[in-house]
């Protein structure tokens, strides 16, 4: 796995955006969307795929389309370019916010959406529809990444799975000696490492609070960690302000958390696999991994096409090749997640890269609850009196102070 790479690609791309001053900022910020409807506008998904355009400008995560700009052994948008004749322009985003904003300038055919995105996209008739049928690569996709609320929309399918991942607990195993089964750690427990835990810098990480809450105190009623009413959300901010007197730093560039826990000014905290194999290969400080006894919340990356692409055809074959076995392989590699695709194993240059990730793991994956961005329709068909994502939001920004 060629961590280092992915690594020094996500910090060139980032601090490019911010030398050229087209982004923002390297954390959550801006909602990019109200509350969602009843129902997605209606657009029609596409009914054949045709000859390319000739180009294809996408948003992506750092390290989803690499070129080989990065490191000349990482290219997976070169062969596509050969193959297809469609040329790819590739814009980074840093954070599922700027995502969002990105999608609304009416400049790109695709983008590499998470949980905490797709939604906004799918209710704003920023994306369409997908015709799986034309994506021959998604009938071999885990089922479990498949038709789920945060991809789809009354049985339709707003996109195709690329990869996902669960949001661990990590710990320093030399000063956290206790070896915690539970959020509790970084919740009510917190104080024992006061100063030194670390989270996830987003409004969705509300979630996980939520979740701690869900499984700890049953009398809050709380049934979805993205279904919050407002009294639900209100616990977990409190439960959340509490927990930031102890937190040291949040991080959503992920190399923050890595020279925190080496540096030991974080000890312990919420992470992805990835972080902790990255510490890990380094060799500096000891630290495990474990998903909570509570579950844990994750995400499940989708490529999803504009409603209003310019390149409909270049979008819809690329979405079959960066699905398909070898191509989903070495992108899942590179980033550090479980591939979507089921055949991508057969791939993997680490043999038991797929078992570390519990890649065709169904099990694993029910204990995930993947990012799914909340609406006061409530995403868990509960009702429509729960919290929209611009309120968890404002929530956030009253927690960091």
């Amino acid at each position: 796995m060629n961590l280092t790479a992915w690594r020094i690609g996500f910090t060139i791309a980032a601090c490019a955006a911010l030398v050229t001053g087209t982004i923002t900022g390297c954390s959550s910020s801006q909602s990019g969307g109200g509350d969602a409807g009843t129902a997605p506008p209606k657009i029609e998904p596409l009914g054949t795929v045709g000859d390319g355009e000739g180009e294809l400008n996408l948003i992506a995560w750092a390290g989803y389309a690499e070129n080989g700009s990065n490191d000349k052994t990482v290219d997976w948008v070169t062969p596509f370019e050969k193959e297809s004749g469609c040329k790819v322009n590739v814009k980074v985003g840093n954070t599922s916010d700027e995502m969002v904003q990105l999608m609304r300038s009416g400049q790109y055919d695709g983008v590499s959406a998470s949980g905490d995105a797709t939604l906004r996209l799918i209710y704003a008739g920023d994306v369409a529809p997908v015709n799986t049928d034309l994506v021959p690569n998604y009938s071999t996709i885990s089922g479990f990444l498949k038709d789920k609320p945060w991809n789809s929309v009354n049985g339709q399918m707003y996109g195709i799975p690329h990869g996902w991942g669960a949001n661990l607990l990590m710990y320093n195993v030399g000063v956290v000696t206790d070896a915690p089964d539970s959020w509790g750690a970084v919740f009510t427990d917190a104080g024992k490492y006061k100063g030194k835990v670390t989270a996830y810098d987003s409004p969705i990480y509300i979630a996980d609070a939520a979740l701690y809450l869900m499984k700890t105190k049953p009398e809050l009623g709380i049934k979805d960690p993205y279904s919050l009413t407002s009294e639900q959300l209100d616990a977990a901010v409190e439960l959340l302000k509490a927990q930031r007197e102890d937190v040291s730093e949040y991080w959503s560039d992920y190399t923050k958390e890595v020279q925190a826990f080496e540096s030991g000014t974080s000890v312990i905290g919420t992470t992805w696999q990835v972080i902790a194999n990255t510490i890990g290969s380094d060799n500096k400080v000891q630290v495990n991994t474990v998903l909570p006894k509570e579950g844990s919340t994750g995400w499940s990356d989708t490529w999803m096409v504009a409603a209003k692409a310019a390149h409909p055809n270049c979008m819809y074959k690329w979405m079959d090749w960066i699905t398909s076995p070898k191509v989903n392989a070495q992108v899942a590699e590179y980033f550090g997640e479980a591939p979507a695709q089921t055949k991508a194993c057969e791939f993997t240059s680490e043999k038991d890269f797929c078992n570390i990730y519990h890649a065709t793991d169904e099990a694993y994956a029910a204990q995930l609850h993947y990012w799914t961005t909340p609406q006061k329709q409530c995403v868990d068909g509960s009702g429509d009196n729960c919290t929209a994502y611009d309120e968890w939001v404002s929530k956030w920004q009253q927690i960091k102070g």
